[in-house]
């Protein structure tokens, strides 16, 4: 009897030692990988975190106001985690606005860059560096106007580099009307208009190059200028009596392309008639002897002109008599 009432107080103090070892060993195992994981976590370095980067700055605002928002997630697994907290969540930025890392925060653009036209502006430059279609025609009375409205006594600097209403096959891509616009803006600004032609002058473009003030029409030692009479538009499939009408049309355009050429070159009618009857071209120095230009645009060009002696000085230099008839 004594045997049966002591084997089970026997067996419960064995067990309560057991249980005393196991919860001792677990503290043990418990202490070492929390100092473990102290001492991993010590090592790992922050990464640098950018305090102007919008993601961030919108996800601790979220976490003062709304700390639960952050605890449900978004169910939409084709969305990235937190992205839903924006309103209108963009995956990507324009190069302008994309914040960099710390490292290269110093090369981050503050602002979008302008683009060119704009900065030419700013410095009162118009460049027409297309044929004269409507889009560019728009833009350069747009710019015109404006410039006057900034400061009427400032010049403006008009840089042509065009093949005028046609391409540089002679194929036409914009009506004269086109040239004629922008002429007559210029003739109604109060601003004294600079002119350079680089590249090309042609046709419309180079009324435009001789429209400038004079004394103040440039042109570059390479460039080339020419005019042509206006060339018929593709009549496609219209009836006779319509390509009649619009060949009156590109008459008239013609007789008004020859008098504004003559009122600004100083020739006459006829003379600009005579050259236009096939396409004129002209360098630098043709273009100045037939009064589209007044000076050729190159280094220390006004002092070595100016230096140089006329083809009679030369002769009568060099004791060389010319002769009646030659």
């Amino acid at each position: 009897m004594s045997f049966f009432l002591q084997a089970p107080v026997a067996h419960t103090i064995l067990s309560s030692a057991s249980s005393c070892r196991t919860v001792r060993r677990t503290k043990a195992l418990k202490l070492r990988c929390g100092a473990l994981g102290a001492k991993n976590t010590a090592k790992i370095p922050m990464p640098p975190i950018n305090p102007k980067d919008p993601f961030l700055s919108k996800l601790a605002s979220v976490a003062s106001s709304s700390p639960e928002a952050l605890h449900n997630s978004s169910a939409n697994p084709d969305t990235p985690p937190f992205l839903d907290l924006f309103e209108s969540p963009k995956l990507m930025a324009t190069p302008a606005q994309v914040e960099r890392s710390v490292t290269y925060n110093e090369h981050r653009p503050r602002s979008p860059p302008p683009d060119l036209p704009s900065l030419l502006l700013n410095g009162r430059i118009v460049y027409i560096g297309m044929p004269l279609v409507p889009a560019v025609t728009e833009l350069v009375v747009a710019e015109l106007m404006y410039l006057q409205w900034m400061d009427p006594k400032q010049p403006i600097y008009l840089y042509i580099n065009s093949t005028g209403t046609t391409r540089d096959d002679g194929e036409t891509v914009g009506m004269e009307t086109e040239g004629f616009a922008i002429y007559d803006a210029l003739m109604q600004l109060q601003n004294e208009i600079h002119t350079v032609a680089v590249g090309a002058a042609i046709g419309q473009a180079c009324l435009l190059l001789s429209a400038g003030t004079k004394g103040k029409r440039f042109m570059m030692p390479h460039a080339k200028a020419m005019i042509q009479q206006p060339r018929v538009p593709s009549s496609g499939l219209m009836p006779a009596s319509d390509v009649l009408i619009r060949a009156k049309e590109v008459i008239i355009n013609r007789d008004t392309l020859v008098e504004l050429l003559a009122k600004h070159t100083g020739n006459s009618i006829e003379a600009v008639a005579e050259v236009m009857r096939r396409p004129f071209y002209m360098d630098a120095n043709r273009a100045k002897e037939f009064g589209v230009i007044d000076k050729i645009l190159w280094r220390g060009q006004e002092k070595v002109m100016a230096e140089v002696a006329s083809p009679e000085e030369w002769d009568k230099n060099a004791g060389i008599k010319v002769m009646d008839g030659f």
